[in-house]
């Protein structure tokens, strides 16, 4: 019985080994599994060699306490693929952890594939010296990052995009009015400021004030765990006051109902672009950090939405920007010109066929690559 070995090291790459696990055993039922993970692959037969949460850190100021477990973690990891032996080792993002781990292993001679590019296209494209021999094969998310890894002579393949098959585009309207007691008329807002504390402490006081300009509509923030009690007393005071989801289908529900939203950039943009909900995207740093951007960030757009069609279909309010004025203006066109919001639509329609594998699902593309460099 051939054994993978999975590792991810936080909550979207456990969600992605999950349907990966599943996706595999569907052609291959004799496989085994071992490695790291969360919730997800566990309850899909991963034993998990430590709680995956140990790995899930973000922020130089949060991982420096941690340095001397981290390290320790990555050892354990070493040694139990060096006792276990596994047929292939399959990386789930998480490129600071993972990384580490296909370096380290590369005497033992196993089989490597890691699932998500790093984003080395967006800044710092420098890092790429230290890839060769690192994989075997890389399972990209985005269409254009097979073309970019060639230009460094590194193997990769598209595989689609698992937003598709998130669920995001099958929410409930009415649903999420019932539950959360909102008039069938009243007019919803999303606002997804994030799941890090910077992002959320510099996002919500603007996003806030901006509510005040935007008269007779019901606001909803998607709450992420790591950031849940941030929210709450961010939140408390805002007139009018909104309403914190925590459960993705909530979330997805929310979407459904909503009329526009606004979010910082990343995967909501896409989740969004399921749901067929206009946005407005935005994001604010520090002035220093932004000043450090401007010389390393290499691409056009934040949005990917906006990457993928190389135009802006989604409006950018980033930095000086990402004003209570601005923002506001910019929601008030989508909620009150249609045609704005309908032109927005099909650009995302169009966004999203660029995130399709040839045939079957991004999990079905990707569980193909991996037993394929496994019979190989």
């Amino acid at each position: 019985m051939p054994l993978i070995y999975l590792i991810a090291g936080e909550a979207s790459g456990d969600a992605l080994g999950a349907r990966l696990m599943r996706a595999i055993t569907t052609r291959r039922p004799d496989m085994r599994f071992a490695g790291i993970g969360g919730n997800a692959m566990s309850a899909n037969g991963l034993r998990s060699l430590f709680p995956m949460h140990d790995l899930a850190l973000m922020g130089l100021l949060e991982v420096l306490p941690r340095l001397r477990q981290l390290r320790r973690r990555l050892q354990d990891t070493v040694a139990d693929i060096g006792e276990l032996r596994p047929d292939i080792v399959v990386t789930i993002d998480s490129p600071g952890f993972t990384l580490r781990v296909l370096k380290a292993i590369q005497s033992l001679g196993v089989k490597r594939i890691h699932y998500v590019a790093p984003q080395v296209w967006a800044w710092r494209e420098s890092r790429v010296r230290h890839y060769p021999g690192l994989w075997d094969q890389m399972l990209c998310l985005l269409p254009f990052e097979p073309d970019f890894f060639a230009r460094h002579r590194l193997p990769a393949t598209f595989v689609g995009h698992p937003v598709l098959e998130s669920g995001a585009d099958r929410g409930d309207a009415a649903r999420f009015r019932a539950t959360h007691g909102v008039d069938a008329a009243a007019r919803v807002v999303t606002l997804m400021p994030g799941s890090r504390r910077t992002e959320v402490s510099r996002l919500l006081p603007i996003i806030g004030t901006t509510l005040q300009r935007l008269p007779n509509i019901v606001p909803v923030v998607p709450v992420a765990t790591p950031v849940a009690q941030a929210v709450r007393d961010a939140t408390q005071h805002w007139t009018p006051r909104p309403i914190l989801v925590t459960e993705p289908q909530d979330k997805y529900d929310a979407f459904a109902a909503s009329a526009a939203a606004l979010t910082k950039s990343g995967t909501s943009t896409l989740e969004l672009a399921m749901a067929g909900v206009p946005m407005i995207v935005t994001y604010r740093v520090n002035p220093i950090s932004a000043m450090i951007a401007r010389h390393l960030v290499t691409v056009r757009y934040a949005s990917l939405i906006n990457l993928l069609m190389q135009r802006e279909v989604v409006p950018e309010l980033i930095q000086q920007e990402c004003t209570p004025t601005r923002l506001a203006e910019a929601m008030q066109s989508l909620l009150n010109d249609p045609a704005v919001a309908a032109a927005q639509r099909a650009g995302c329609r169009e966004a999203l066929d660029l995130l399709r594998p040839q045939s079957g699902s991004p999990s079905d593309a990707a569980a193909a690559a991996v037993l394929d460099m496994l019979g190989r």
